[in-house]
């Protein structure tokens, strides 16, 4: 891969993990409810789900999954219902007192969820690899520098939105401001996945 190709792959991969979406508002709910330390359990989950779908990618597979559109389909409805369940149970417990001894088992294996269900991952590893990689030069060679990249993108991106949400965490915000941030993280979740359901193929009305 050329410096060339190299900067317009590192500017898309970092545009992709810095809009926001259901990773990022995880990131800075985990943030918000557990702390900056702990939560990065949730990175972890991400950064694991980014190497997944990467070798899966490099694999063919991801293009095999497009390429079937009715797996494709339920892999989306599928995400969009763990979407809005997940906001259904935040707004639900928006009172509620924070658990900040939640377990890193389970702040992971949330994050690795919502990571592996997301739509908008498996879009943006496709896009990736249908713009950027060169079908005519080997594979590995061509991963050894979209890997490292990517990861590192993404570790920076999600580590800051869940610093963001520990800070906000740390502001001592009284009790009805922090209800209704956590109410509107949860809103996030329920409108990503209804916007995900609908967009779904063969979802829309």
């Amino acid at each position: 891969m050329s410096f060339d190709a190299w900067t317009i792959f590192a500017l898309f991969w970092a545009l992709f993990v810095t809009t926001p979406g259901p990773n990022a508002v995880n990131c800075m709910s985990n943030g918000m409810t557990h702390g900056f330390r702990r939560s990065l359990w949730g990175v972890l989950a991400i950064l694991t789900q980014a190497s997944l779908f990467l070798a899966l990618s490099a694999l063919g597979v991801t293009a095999l999954i497009t390429a079937a559109p009715d797996v494709f389909r339920w892999v989306q409805l599928a995400g969009a219902f763990v979407l809005v369940a997940l906001g259904i149970r935040a707004w639900r417990t928006a009172r509620d007192p924070v658990k900040p001894q939640a377990g890193a088992g389970s702040i992971y294996g949330r994050a690795f969820l919502i990571a592996t269900f997301n739509a908008k991952s498996l879009a943006g590893y496709i896009a990736a690899f249908s713009q950027f990689v060169q079908p005519d030069v080997p594979i590995l060679s061509q991963m050894t520098v979209i890997v490292p990249t990517a990861l590192t993108l993404t570790a920076l991106s999600y580590t800051g939105y869940t610093a963001l949400g520990a800070g906000l965490g740390k502001l001592a915000m009284g009790a009805i401001l922090n209800f209704w941030v956590r109410r509107g993280l949860a809103l996030c979740f329920i409108g990503y996945g209804i916007a995900l359901g609908a967009y779904a193929p063969g979802g829309r009305t």
